[in-house]
């Protein structure tokens, strides 16, 4: 990983201002990479753009290669003649809100059904080339993909492990007719994969002309509801039934005294050694197509994992299991060799996750919201970082840092604001500065922290199913000001291009 000073600014896609809804890959994202050249960032940070599942979480994706429809601009298919504007008569124009997420599935799949008619009908012939060579070059996964979520949506969106057993079990036999029955819906989903592609890579284009690298987010684990599980049980700890008997999650730690049971299904890593981790090898290499820079979530699952027996209502009755993370590193590196990656290492972290992290070189993660615990010395102090870690105001998964001061307990509030010699009227902007200062060779800010939004502007409540995800930013909100204010610490402190 370039090691240069930079910083950068975490806002998944989903979180832009625009029409119809949601943030989607349109001019606004276009917009957002201007806004950070103007404030002389190098990075700009998501989340998981995979295609979302349970509670709308990008951590709990239908698929861990394809990309989320809902991101598809529609205006942009209006230019490119796909869709008529009164196609979109019927649509929310407005742009403030939260993501009603319902809503906007309702709404956009009936359109980008007629966009896909469209190009069916008048589509030309280099257009459709493009479309047959997206087919062929992503056929590992697009076609399990495809009939995943046709009969997904066949069987009224129930999980593929409630499906009929000869379905759940994939007996070749009794798939077969499904692949006729559901072809149109099964073209469909690769043809809006397409689309998601065409316009995540030429966002991801521009964002290379102005010199800004994307960091995304692989989670450590598939979920359930997946067709990475459906069609690779053999990878996970499943009976002979296809039910798990394990599943995923932390003990007990900062955000839940019960822990976070996330039910995901836990790898089989003794199969995955036998095949030489070639799964793992697919999945980064598919997600550097994306993404510039990989950011691993629950890295520290490399080193033990939490295995939470199947039924639990809690994630406190589980133990810790020993994973071969030493290995699977060295055979990516291996195969790919060294590619750009951050560790996710919060939570309960020991001596061998560490070992694993600087065994690769990889930075780590120091999140500032942490530090401030009075009664007890800590990483996450400044004056204690190391040049080659990645610091954080706060994460998606956090407060932001306004509201996490007004909740503070007033002796950690005596703390800050004494270290930072701040008043709570500055901690946002001394935050930002805190960490823009640092000697951490990265830095990042999630928008509502650089926003200064209290816990209105919360992305997500870790434990908790309902009201996340849904934060949106507003058009004004990327003022010029703001960005000008933004990149005069990012050339004070030395994290700009040269000459820039």
């Amino acid at each position: 990983m370039n090691t240069e000073r930079s910083s950068g600014i975490l806002l998944h896609p989903t979180s832009l201002p625009g029409k119809y809804g949601i943030g989607t890959l349109g001019k606004e994202s276009f917009h957002f990479i201007d806004f950070l050249a103007k404030s002389k960032q190098k990075l700009w940070q998501i989340l998981p753009l995979g295609p979302t599942g349970f509670a709308d979480s990008p951590y709990q994706c239908f698929s861990s290669s394809a990309g989320n429809p809902l991101l598809i601009d529609l205006d942009t298919l209006v230019k490119e003649g796909l869709l008529d504007k009164k196609d979109l008569a019927g649509l929310d124009p407005s742009d403030d809100g939260p993501i009603d997420y319902g809503k906007v599935i309702e709404t956009k799949y009936p359109i980008l059904k007629k966009a896909m008619q469209a190009f069916s009908e008048h589509a030309g012939k280099e257009h459709k080339k493009d479309f047959y060579e997206f087919t062929v070059n992503n056929k590992k996964w697009l076609e399990d993909y495809a009939i995943f979520m046709s009969l997904k949506e066949h069987f009224k969106q129930k999980p593929w492990y409630q499906w009929v057993k000869p379905l759940k079990m994939r007996n070749k036999t009794a798939l077969k007719p499904f692949y006729s029955l559901l072809s149109d819906n099964i073209e469909f989903h690769k043809f809006i994969q397409y689309l998601f592609f065409r316009q995540w890579l030429a966002v991801k284009d521009y964002a290379h002309q102005k010199n800004i690298r994307i960091i995304g987010d692989i989670p450590l684990y598939v979920a359930l509801d997946s067709v990475d599980a459906w069609v690779n049980t053999e990878l996970f700890q499943f009976d002979t039934e296809k039910n798990p008997v394990v599943v995923g999650g932390v003990p007990p730690d900062y955000f839940s005294s019960t822990g976070q049971l996330w039910g995901n299904p836990l790898y089989r890593w003794d199969v995955l050694h036998n095949d030489h981790y070639h799964w793992w090898i697919e999945r980064i290499k598919s997600n550097l197509v994306l993404y510039d820079i990989i950011r691993i979530d629950h890295f520290r699952g490399f080193a033990a994992y939490w295995a939470v027996p199947y039924g639990e209502k809690t994630a406190v009755n589980g133990k810790w299991i020993p994973c071969p993370g030493k290995e699977l590193f060295e055979q990516i590196r291996k195969e790919l060799g060294e590619i750009p990656i951050i560790a996710e290492d919060l939570g309960v972290i020991t001596q061998d996750v560490e070992d694993l992290r600087d065994s690769f070189g990889l930075p780590g993660m120091k999140i500032l919201q942490f530090a401030f615990d009075s009664s007890e010395a800590n990483d996450y102090l400044p004056h204690n970082f190391i040049k080659n870690c990645v610091v954080y105001t706060g994460t998606h998964d956090n407060d932001t840092i306004k509201g996490w001061f007004g909740k503070a307990k007033p002796e950690d509030r005596k703390y800050v604001l004494d270290y930072l010699d701040s008043t709570e009227k500055e901690i946002c902007t001394d935050f930002l500065r805190l960490a823009w200062a640092s000697v951490a060779h990265t830095a990042i800010v999630p928008m509502q922290d650089l926003l200064e939004l209290g816990n209105e502007g919360r992305m997500n409540l870790p434990g908790t199913t309902i009201n996340n995800w849904m934060w949106r930013a507003k058009s004004r909100d990327f003022s010029t000001e703001l960005a000008q204010r933004l990149a005069h610490l990012t050339v004070l402190y030395g994290r700009a291009h040269k000459g820039k």
